[in-house]
């Protein structure tokens, strides 16, 4: 196997890894004013994620970090071609992670549902637009002879890509629903685990339509056997969120969406940015790579550290596996001098 193609087949395990871990984190964050009775209910499901969401991120870094060494005219055209939305994602997640910072710093109901206000945009904003982009990725943009990108915002706004966007922001909803489920007990368990199955239900209509709609664009053999069986998993994930099993449920919608993002990867090969003005000016993994020295030692520092990286990772949701409740959240501080 040429390294093109392993590195092409990294960065997509990578992307694998962010929207599997980082999609839970947005699906508590859009749920925070839907599941939460009040701040010790809201605190409750911040504190599920409080742990690990920052480590969830650093996949997205290492993502764009390869993608950058590793095909250097991908990541150019990519990101000066959709440099608005990335930049919209690059803000929204500025302002969720200075949500989860700050939003303890006063004990003033104002001040927090400010900062909860933040981290539901935080994380709705990254959840469609990640959909929106990838759907543009993989259906094609209009890029000349020069491998630059002629088209507009308004371009990438077509229904395709906001089917995508759409599915994934339901994707994530029924993820984090699922998250909340095996996390949380007493109230915050029972009403997550039923929402999870009605928002499950819906994200399973518009991810078909979806899927559907790119194995017709796209007519892959080995997509549409990826997207058979990330469809086949949601609905297994959603039975066992029926039957009270949430760490079953929970396994289910990851392994939807770490399958649904390997179909749109192996759909989208051997190209990396397909060009919608003609075949013959789309990125491809030869023509947009880095050289083979540059490959060849990006791959043996990846043997090195990724199995490190991994295994802290694993290791820190070990330390934090157990389940919250409203009983573990201290009840706010008593001013000195009154009476209690």
């Amino acid at each position: 196997m040429e390294l093109t193609t392993v590195w092409f087949c990294l960065i997509a395990v990578l992307w694998m890894g962010y929207f599997c871990l980082e999609g839970f984190d947005f699906g508590v964050g859009m749920l925070l004013p839907v599941l939460a009775r009040d701040d010790t209910e809201r605190r409750v499901m911040i504190n599920t994620v409080g742990p690990v969401w920052d480590g969830n991120e650093v996949w997205v870094l290492v993502a764009g970090g390869a993608t950058f060494a590793a095909f250097p005219e991908w990541y150019a055209t990519l990101f000066s071609g959709f440099y608005l939305p990335l930049l919209l994602i690059l803000v929204a997640l500025i302002v969720r992670n200075l949500g989860f910072e700050y939003r303890s710093k006063r004990d003033e109901e104002t001040w927090r549902r400010r900062w909860d206000l933040a981290l539901v945009v935080g994380s709705f904003v990254p959840a469609l637009l990640w959909g929106v982009a990838f759907a543009n990725i993989v259906a094609g943009v209009p890029i000349n002879a020069d491998k630059e990108y002629t088209g507009n915002l308004f371009t990438l706004l077509n229904p395709y890509a906001l089917l995508g966007g759409l599915t994934t922001t339901l994707l994530f909803l029924t993820h984090g629903a699922m998250f909340l489920g095996l996390k949380t007990d007493g109230e915050i368990r029972h009403r997550a685990r039923g929402l999870a199955v009605r928002l499950g239900l819906a994200a399973a209509v518009v991810a078909v339509a979806f899927l559907v709609w790119t194995q017709a664009r796209t007519g892959d053999a080995a997509s549409a056997v990826l997207f058979v069986v990330a469809a086949a998993a949601l609905v297994a994930g959603l039975l066992a969120a029926m039957r009270g099993r949430e760490g079953w449920a929970f396994v289910g919608t990851m392994v939807t969406i770490g399958l649904a993002v390997a179909g749109l990867f192996a759909a989208l090969f051997p190209d990396v940015m397909p060009s919608s003005t003609s075949a013959a000016y789309s990125l491809t993994t030869s023509n947009a790579s880095a050289t083979d020295y540059t490959l060849t030692l990006m791959t043996w520092v990846a043997v090195v550290f990724t199995p490190i990286v991994l295994l802290y990772q694993g290791w820190t949701y070990w330390v934090f596996r157990k389940r919250i409740a409203t009983h573990h959240i201290p009840g706010a501080p008593v001013p000195t001098g009154s009476s209690a």
